[in-house]
């Protein structure tokens, strides 16, 4: 979108993340009522949820000593309450600053933590693992790039991404917002170009098909070291 100033035409850039994301809940872009947060549907359907809950209290439970998690995107907190006890201490990030307020009123205990950061710019916390639960997939790719070149501090990363079935082109680009890049026929592949993580170890713990939406939901673990 092009505007005048001082009689010269510029291009106006999109809107950061911050301000996109949150739009997204002042506005109910992802549903739930007038008077809380909610971060959508993938965070709040059993046959989504339960699975991936399952799935990573017997991840967490396999070490002898408990892990320290950095749950990288938080959302409205709805899945990641569920994994608290099961780690030794639990640090949860979002960029939205109302929130993480909000979060830090209604979940409290010992091990947990809320922070207010912009994982693409900030430095992140300290932690064995790293979880990010459908959260890239709504980054451009240039941020996104930010992120991954962080995530070498971690020992595990577990990826959630909402992909299309079937082979598809990866890692197209979009501007940061609600949206992905299912739209486009596509999806992340953190280890295809431009990103290329390099990692030990790679697992597809769960896939989830959606009967009435498109796609699948993937989540995959990386051991980085």
């Amino acid at each position: 979108m092009k505007k005048k100033e001082n009689g010269i035409k510029k291009i106006k850039k999109p809107w950061p993340t911050k301000d996109a994301m949150e739009q997204v809940y002042e506005m109910k872009l992802w549903g739930g009522d007038k008077s809380d947060f909610y971060s959508g549907y993938g965070s709040h359907h059993p046959e989504i949820v339960n699975p991936y809950v399952d799935v990573l209290i017997s991840f967490l439970t396999s070490f002898k000593s408990a892990l320290t998690v950095c749950d990288l995107g938080c959302g409205d907190f709805n899945v990641g309450k569920e994994l608290v006890k099961y780690t030794k201490k639990y640090v949860a990030v979002d960029i939205v600053a109302n929130l993480i307020e909000h979060n830090k009123e209604k979940f409290k205990e010992e091990n947990l933590e809320f922070r207010c950061l912009d994982i693409a710019v900030d430095d992140l916390p300290f932690g064995d693992c790293a979880l990010i639960r459908q959260v890239l997939q709504h980054l451009s790719n240039a941020e996104v790039q930010r992120i991954v070149s962080k995530l070498t501090d971690f020992k595990y990363v577990i990826l959630t991404e909402h992909l299309p079935e079937g082979d598809f082109v990866p890692n197209k680009e979009i501007i940061s917002g609600q949206g992905t890049r299912l739209r486009k026929q596509s999806g992340l592949n953190l280890l295809a170009p431009p990103f290329n993580l390099k990692v030990k170890e790679e697992k597809q713990l769960l896939s989830i098909v959606l009967d009435n939406r498109k796609g699948v939901i993937v989540t995959t673990f990386y051991k980085i070291f």
